[in-house]
């Protein structure tokens, strides 16, 4: 009995410290998931929701009589005095949105400005990505940081260099205007124009698709082009058969992260766009920095995070969509 005794105490005392184990390794694990997430979870918090939060709040508001928020609340002062002042919550910004067509126009302008560019980052990235892919390492490296290379230098500072090149005194409008001309045709004006927006666009853009197409077609698997090749595909039926499908990743990354930004972007548009060149990103910015009225221009802003979530929810829809297909 004594043994049997000692037995199971030991073989307690052994279970106690393997429960003791799994719950310390479980405390880690946790913490150190914690560590892992809790930073990014913070920060998205702080500078995401929050700001979302009073961007919603702020849509419900009165503007101020001279810019910024009306007070929730009646403020003390005279009767007369207050009776005309407006305070508390209201939807009276929704409405007036809702009530004027210009500001759908906007949109569709800015989401066909974004699809445009897209297009033409993509097909100048792609062909750019796929060399740099299939070069030696050592031109590989070179070539991508020729690509980053723009962004050592000042945003503002692009831009205005392109005030330059497609100015009426430049090369580049001089030559254009003079086969124009040879042509028949009226000289046009390059700068202050939906072109010269474009073109602002992309060039700030680009590399935005670029890496990341260039990061996926780098970890291709030659044997499989060269399988389609014993298998007697062209090269034509190679690129759209392999290359391609593999590559959809890259281009909806790319495409992510190119259609974003110029949705609300204001900077190109103000520098280099002429008047009939408003977009959406430029009208939220006149709203809060020009006429100051917060309200409305939180109901703009709130109309666009509704957009593009919208797409991005389309767009991930139709990417696993693909996959679905390619894999039956």
């Amino acid at each position: 009995m004594t043994k049997k005794a000692e037995q199971g105490r030991t073989e307690g005392r052994a279970e106690e410290r393997a429960e003791v184990g799994i719950k310390e390794r479980t405390a880690r694990q946790r913490m150190a998931k914690f560590f892992v997430a809790g930073p990014p979870l913070v920060f998205l918090t702080v500078f995401f929701v929050v700001p979302s939060l009073i961007m919603i709040a702020t849509s419900f508001r009165f503007p101020g009589e001279f810019g910024g928020l009306a007070p929730i609340a009646a403020p003390v002062v005279s009767a007369h005095v207050s009776q005309g002042l407006e305070y508390g919550f209201t939807l009276e910004a929704y409405q007036f949105f809702f009530s004027d067509i210009l500001y759908a126009k906007i949109f569709l302008k800015s989401f066909a400005v974004a699809a445009a560019t897209t297009l033409i980052c993509l097909v100048m990235a792609y062909p750019l990505a796929l060399l740099i892919s299939r070069s030696k390492k050592h031109l590989r490296n070179l070539m991508v940081l020729l690509v980053v290379l723009p962004f050592a230098s000042n945003f503002l500072i692009r831009i205005y260099a392109w005030m330059i090149i497609l100015g009426p005194e430049s090369g580049l409008s001089y030559f254009i205007n003079a086969v124009l001309g040879a042509l028949g045709i009226t000289p046009i004006t390059l700068l202050f124009s939906p072109f010269a927006v474009l073109v602002g666009m992309v060039y700030v853009h680009l590399p935005f698709m670029v890496l990341p197409l260039y990061t996926n077609l780098e970890k291709h698997d030659p044997a499989l082009l060269d399988a389609a090749q014993d298998l007697g595909a062209t090269r034509w039926q190679r690129f759209w058969r392999v290359t391609w499908p593999l590559s959809l990743p890259g281009v909806f990354s790319g495409a992510a992260l190119v259609f974003i930004p110029v949705l609300g972007m204001f900077a190109v548009p103000d520098i280099l766009g002429g008047t009939g060149d408003i977009l959406i990103g430029n009208l939220i910015k006149d709203q809060f920095l020009g006429t100051r009225d917060w309200p409305f221009g939180s109901v703009l802003a709130i109309m666009l995070t509704l957009a593009v979530l919208a797409i991005a929810g389309l767009a991930a829809w139709f990417a696993r969509s693909a996959v679905g297909q390619r894999a039956t």
